[in-house]
């Protein structure tokens, strides 16, 4: 009877086609906040390049960023001298612009940080490396992929019913490594209007990250901004008064 029973379990798992697999289990908010941490560490400085390219004209820009966790940001122009001292803070969920000429700071409304910064195709809250997918969005695991040996997630970012965002989606594709790789945002009708994509991966500050961004508007094919970080530094020491009113008002830091 015992050989019996075994010969039919052996049979029955030829049939069946061997052992089954274990399916993959995959935390979708864990790859995503790894994902936003990667770029910004507990603290973070970079000089980045910012491209804006459109059919008639072109426009580069130098900018310098510091970060504190995932809520803090302080972005400033230092060329060209035109643009130079223009900035951006961010506290939380607060975030404010500074404007040297008319030597005034300006509150923006929640519904402005997904408009677009400087004129460029990213938005405020692309440039400050926002977390709002871990605040706004429930996440859904879609595909995996595998290129060159490393894994590649799709996950879907899908806005609370309170959100206090425009997008009716967004699609993210991110690396096991927690590079992102592409990124698809969606109208409330469900039609992708914006596309982000990575052109450069590389080693900044000990870490591998995505070094060559390029946002574009899928309505205007002819036209782009591709922003490029030339240096970071991450887990600096920085002081508590960087992000305050008064140092976004510096135009000496």
């Amino acid at each position: 009877m015992f050989k019996r029973c075994v010969c039919f379990t052996w049979f029955a798992l030829v049939a069946l086609g061997g052992p089954a697999k274990a399916e993959e289990t995959f935390d979708p908010l864990t790859l995503v906040t790894q994902s936003i941490d990667q770029t910004r560490g507990l603290s973070s400085y970079a000089e980045i390049n910012m491209l804006i390219k459109r059919p008639s004209w072109q426009r580069e820009s130098t900018l310098y960023a510091w970060t504190r966790g995932r809520e803090d940001a302080l972005i400033r122009f230092v060329a060209p001298a035109r643009d130079a001292g223009n900035a951006l803070l961010k506290q939380g969920d607060k975030m404010w612009t500074f404007n040297p000429k008319l030597n005034k700071s300006i509150r923006l409304p929640g519904g402005m940080m997904s408009q677009s910064w400087a004129g460029s195709d990213f938005s405020y809250d692309d440039m400050s490396r926002s977390d709002k997918w871990i605040k706004y969005y429930r996440l859904e695991h879609v595909d995996t992929e595998v290129s060159d040996g490393l894994k590649t997630y799709t996950i879907d970012a899908i806005p609370f019913d309170d959100a206090p965002v425009v997008w009716g989606k967004e699609r993210l594709r991110i690396r096991e490594d927690s590079v992102l790789i592409e990124a698809l945002y969606y109208d409330q009708d469900m039609q992708p209007l914006r596309r982000m994509v990575t052109t450069e991966i590389g080693e900044l500050g000990g870490r591998v990250m995505a070094t060559s961004m390029r946002m574009m508007d899928l309505e205007k094919p002819d036209s782009f901004t591709e922003v490029r970080y030339d240096a970071m530094d991450f887990d600096v020491a920085l002081e508590d008064r960087l992000f305050t009113l008064f140092s976004l008002q510096s135009r000496n830091r």
